[in-house]
């Protein structure tokens, strides 16, 4: 039996608030998961207002990231790396990462595997 495509709207998906524990001003929207039954891969969109920023963390799994709007950096073991709409960026696995926004903020999808969770 064939499934049927899925098609929706981040903005219908409910944000995680992220503001605490290393991170400050953060919405995660998990767009495409095991919920929607995603069997790989775990599609998110995350919004960081201006100032805020993700943990400074690291772990056993990659990221691909896209940037939709906005600018900021990626800060990576030591360095700071300007991002802004329409790079990419690829974290590999074990690589210590941070996400920080801009003046204006930022707004990136990452697409992690379904482990990553």
């Amino acid at each position: 039996m064939n499934e049927l495509a899925l098609v929706g709207n981040h903005m219908e998906v409910m944000p995680e608030i992220i503001d605490g524990k290393g991170a400050k001003a953060v919405e995660k929207r998990v767009l495409i998961g095991p919920a929607q039954g995603a069997p790989n891969y775990i599609m998110r969109h995350f919004r960081i207002k201006a100032g805020g920023y993700t943990p400074d963390h690291s772990h056993p799994w990659e990221h691909e990231v896209y940037v939709l709007k906005g600018y900021g950096f990626l800060r990576n073991d030591g360095n700071s790396i300007p991002i802004k709409s329409g790079d990419y960026v690829f974290v590999p696995a074990g690589e210590q990462h941070q996400f920080c926004a801009g003046d204006d903020g930022i707004e990136f999808i990452c697409v992690i595997p379904k482990y990553g969770q």
